[in-house]
């Protein structure tokens, strides 16, 4: 294809494999896809396309990538507001042949559905960080650093001490978007022994980093969570593989 379809806030090029979605970084942009800044998406990475009318106008033309693909999604776990969804390109209403016409060569390229068996979205790079209500999470693509903060930081956190969570050892990442009650990010361990049955809440967590107003928002904490979670899944063994005895 090669095209350019350029919409509110982004502009999508598609090539023969790929559609690699660059963000304006103006100041209506989400702060989120200023973050992202721009990200290469494999066609393999989606299962389906879809274009509808929006608001005020304008029609919606969405990507939908498949489960486990996109290591953004995979941490966001259905909790961004549409108006933030770095998969949804939205455009003037008269353009809607236009975009008609790219929703269906997109399809006519698209392979793969269901769940992915491995990240085919790049996460956002390491080094990255953030400052939490409670501390500063920090993550140099090899580990996972907890700084307390001498204000935010509750009495458990403080007896436990600054952290450092090598990725071999961790399972998972689970965030809570800031934006939501409770919002949080919790690193989950490798060993499924050492999670309690009963995780304590996020501000007595050592394991987790609480937000709060104006800490951890959502164009920082979710590219962290992003980054780590690639990071374990990449690091994880490949599951075994069972060889049925011969008869």
């Amino acid at each position: 294809m090669g095209d350019v379809l350029a919409g509110f806030h982004a502009a999508w090029e598609f090539e023969s494999d790929s559609v690699l979605i660059r963000y304006e970084r103006g100041i209506r942009t989400p702060k989120l896809f200023q973050a992202l800044g721009a990200r290469r998406v494999p066609l393999a990475a989606l299962e389906g396309v879809t274009l509808a009318a929006g608001r005020r106008g304008t029609v919606v033309l969405r990507a939908e990538p498949r489960p486990g693909a996109d290591p953004l999604m995979d941490a966001a776990d259905g909790q961004l507001k549409e108006g933030c969804d770095p998969y949804r390109l939205v455009l003037p209403a008269e353009r809607g042949t236009l975009a008609e016409y790219y929703a269906d060569e997109l399809r006519a390229h698209l392979t793969g559905s269901g769940p992915a068996d491995r990240h085919l979205v790049a996460p956002p790079a390491a080094p990255l960080q953030f400052k939490a209500y409670d501390g500063k999470a920090s993550f140099d693509g090899t580990a996972v650093r907890f700084r307390w903060s001498w204000t935010g930081a509750s009495s458990a956190k403080w007896k436990a001490g600054d952290r450092i969570f090598p990725v071999a050892d961790l399972g998972g990442v689970e965030w809570r978007s800031p934006e939501l009650f409770e919002g949080h990010l919790r690193l989950l361990p490798r060993e499924p022994g050492a999670a309690a049955a009963q995780p304590p809440q996020p501000d007595q967590d050592p394991a987790a980093v609480v937000f709060g107003l104006g800490y951890g928002p959502v164009h920082e904490s979710l590219p962290f969570a992003a980054a780590v979670l690639a990071a374990v899944r990449s690091a994880s063994p490949p599951a075994p593989v069972t060889v049925p005895a011969p008869h």
